[in-house]
């Protein structure tokens, strides 16, 4: 295609390439947690334990964290067309045998080409969104891309968990199918941004992507499986962080020394790229978090199903839509700076909201405080996008794309470790706590042990029976009380990295979107 032609008007309205593309985005998110409900079905339809249930999300999102980053490359080399294509169909293929799959390890091996082929329609919608928009509907197109970084994986339990009730968890992966294709189909028959270069494959950094892959994966892998095996107490475990840290310092001194890095991390000298990926990665351990969290304090100490779980969880998808035309309306009047200070303050406020939860809540006093969570989401993440992104050049926007993106999933890899390790220990603190409050003088509890015991000794016939069975329920109310407890904690810690994040906003300079490269009023 000769020059005058890529200057001419689009062939079709910027609007359409892009929403077909934000779909691909809404679908590879939307796979992170959509099996986050149906674990346990998935589970015994595999005839799998509980360790290996476990890696149907780490496969997932550590073939995920490596390709993030290498999305920028893989656009020059492949072009954005046909890159986004190969992964739509990549991924809908991978759907498609991780719903056939006919064991767990079958399950995990596809479910990591899933994350790894998927990953790369993430930040090339991100990308776009600097070609297709500038100005005011660059602003537009970053409140879409932040409802959809948000609101999709809150929605995977909600959707995950009404399939696998109503048909069957094989559905979940199914059910991908029909929108990847017509994905592909949009994005090659209406997405022409730029042209492939092959030629790039030829000198390629390839020690560098397999120094990238090895830090990034073994990181993930660290992050995802420390707290099941007691952190670095456990031989894998420490072995995979030593080589990860050795291979992260090998693969930051290959980036600056070799002349065509696939990852440009120079990028960072950029004030507000760094800004932003900081506040990227704080936004990611929210997101990530308060999702991880919430289904887990549902299921294990309310009881609720799988259904349950996602129908509560949906309402901080609804306080992300409402934010929407929030953000778009405040945009036009206020410096989106304080605007994204304000939703961030106001996220972490909502988990001081989260933090008076009790053992009794349910889906009516969980109700506003996700609406408060889910509102400020979309707030906070599209000035970043503006913000951290649009400070640079377009030539590099491609490159600063990936890291970007990775710095949010990898946020949500260190939010969920820490708060994983918070459930851990605090619960155990608030047991021993509780214990020692048992006693005979603790007037309360002898009360509730007599009624206790009067219950089931008409149940049982038998005194030595009830006295056990006493015990035993005084035993499980002490541990709820203290698990409950601990997700107050941990609630409470990702407010102060929200704390964190509030202080640093000042520290960005106020950019206007970059302008296309030969835009004109057609484009």
């Amino acid at each position: 295609m000769n020059a005058a032609a890529k200057g001419a008007a689009p062939a079709h309205p910027p609007v359409l390439p892009f929403a077909v593309m934000c779909v691909g985005m809404f679908v590879a998110l939307l796979d992170i947690q959509v099996v986050a409900a149906s674990l346990q079905d998935i589970g015994g339809g595999l005839s799998a334990g509980q360790d290996q249930i476990g890696w149907l999300q780490t496969a997932y999102l550590i073939a995920e964290i490596i390709t993030i980053p290498l999305s920028g490359w893989l656009t020059r080399v492949f072009s954005t067309r046909w890159l986004f294509v190969a992964s739509a169909l990549g991924f809908t293929v991978a759907s498609m045998l991780c719903g056939l799959a006919w064991s767990i390890g079958s399950m995990i091996a596809f479910r990591a080409l899933q994350g790894m082929i998927g990953a790369s329609m993430i930040p090339t919608v991100f990308t776009s969104s600097f070609h297709y928009f500038t100005g005011r509907r660059q602003q537009m197109s970053a409140a879409v891309i932040g409802t959809i970084a948000s609101v999709a994986p809150a929605l995977g339990p909600v959707i995950g968990g009404w399939i696998t009730d109503t048909m069957s968890w094989r559905w979940i992966f199914y059910i991908n199918v029909v929108p990847g294709l017509l994905v592909a189909l949009g994005v090659a028959t209406m997405v022409d941004i730029d042209e492939p270069d092959l030629s790039l494959l030829k000198d390629a950094d390839y020690p560098g992507i397999a120094l990238l892959a090895v830090f990034l994966g073994l990181l993930e892998y660290v992050l995802e499986e420390g707290s099941r095996w007691n952190w670095f107490d456990d031989a894998d475990i420490r072995h995979a962080a030593w080589i990860s840290g050795i291979a992260g310092v090998l693969f930051v001194w290959r980036s600056l020394t070799f002349a065509r890095p696939v990852v440009d991390l120079r990028a960072f000298a950029n004030r507000n790229f760094t800004v932003g990926c900081i506040l990227s990665f704080i936004t990611g351990i929210g997101i990530f978090s308060t999702i991880y969290l919430l289904p887990l304090f549902l299921g294990y100490v309310r009881g609720f199903s799988a259904l349950q779980t996602g129908t509560v969880v949906c309402a901080t998808g609804l306080g992300g839509f409402l934010g929407v035309p929030a953000y778009m309306m405040l945009a036009r009047r206020f410096d989106t700076r304080w605007i994204m200070m304000g939703a961030l303050a106001l996220f972490g406020l909502s988990m001081l909201s989260f933090a008076q939860i009790t053992s009794e809540w349910d889906g009516d006093q969980l109700f506003w405080p996700q609406i408060v969570r889910g509102f400020p989401q979309v707030l906070a993440v599209a000035p970043a996008v503006t913000l951290g992104l649009g400070s640079l050049p377009m030539a590099r926007v491609k490159y600063a794309s990936g890291l970007f993106n990775m710095m949010r999933n990898l946020g949500g890899a260190v939010g969920i470790a820490i708060c994983g390790a918070i459930l851990n220990n605090r619960t155990n603190f608030h047991f021993e706590r509780i214990a020692s409050t048992l006693t005979s003088a603790n007037a309360s509890m002898q009360t509730l042990i007599a009624g206790s015991q009067a219950n089931f000794g008409q149940a049982f016939g038998d005194l030595a029976h009830a006295g056990t069975a006493t015990l035993l329920q005084l035993r499980a109310l002490a541990y709820r009380e203290a698990s409950t407890m601990a997700y107050a904690d941990a609630f409470l810690a990702i407010g102060a990295a929200f704390a964190i994040a509030v202080v640093l906003v000042p520290l960005l300079r106020k950019v206007a979107p970059p302008q296309r490269p030969g835009s004109d009023a057609g484009h």
